[in-house]
């Protein structure tokens, strides 16, 4: 029984699911999106995330705390600079998984894992329509900003006199 078991064991022995996200984790820094199963990429979310979110503070202790779950001074090097640097001041939600469909040989369901501060095709489609189109409302006429004030009645020399 799998009672209170919260995590995704992806049928694996404790040692090799700790390579396996660790692996995936370094692969996911460098790339900065990688392809992999569904499963494999909800497990990888929540193992890297907090990583992540450790990289926002470059203190002795966080690349320690860090080092000591991906292995790799390259990847702990590139974390702290060009990624935190990305993330800037995102609370959190740093990685985003994208359905593919089915592989064509087991049928297992697959996904696509990615920073979501790295992906400039979505950025420039937000920006652009966020900004050149406006919702439009139809609550009777003109809204107060575009309406333009009646002009002033020209006064004629004959009224005058």
């Amino acid at each position: 029984m799998r009672h209170g078991k919260k995590f995704n064991h992806l049928s694996r022995k404790k040692g090799h699911r700790r390579a396996l996200m660790m692996n995936m984790a370094c692969a996911l820094i460098r790339h900065k999106r990688i392809n992999t199963t569904l499963a494999k990429a909800k497990a990888l979310r929540s193992y890297a995330e907090p990583l992540i979110t450790r990289c926002k503070v470059d203190s002795t202790h966080n690349r320690r705390v860090v080092f000591s779950y991906l292995q790799d001074k390259e990847i702990i090097t590139e974390l702290f600079s060009t990624v935190s640097t990305a993330i800037g001041d995102r609370p959190g939600g740093y990685l985003r998984i994208i359905k593919t469909g089915a592989r064509q040989g087991d049928a297992a369901e697959m996904a696509m894992i990615e920073f979501v501060d790295f992906n400039t095709t979505y950025k420039n489609v937000k920006g652009t329509k966020s900004s050149s189109k406006r919702k439009r409302t139809r609550r009777g006429g003109r809204n107060k900003s575009a309406a333009t004030p009646a002009p002033a009645p020209i006064v004629s020399s004959d009224e005058e006199e």
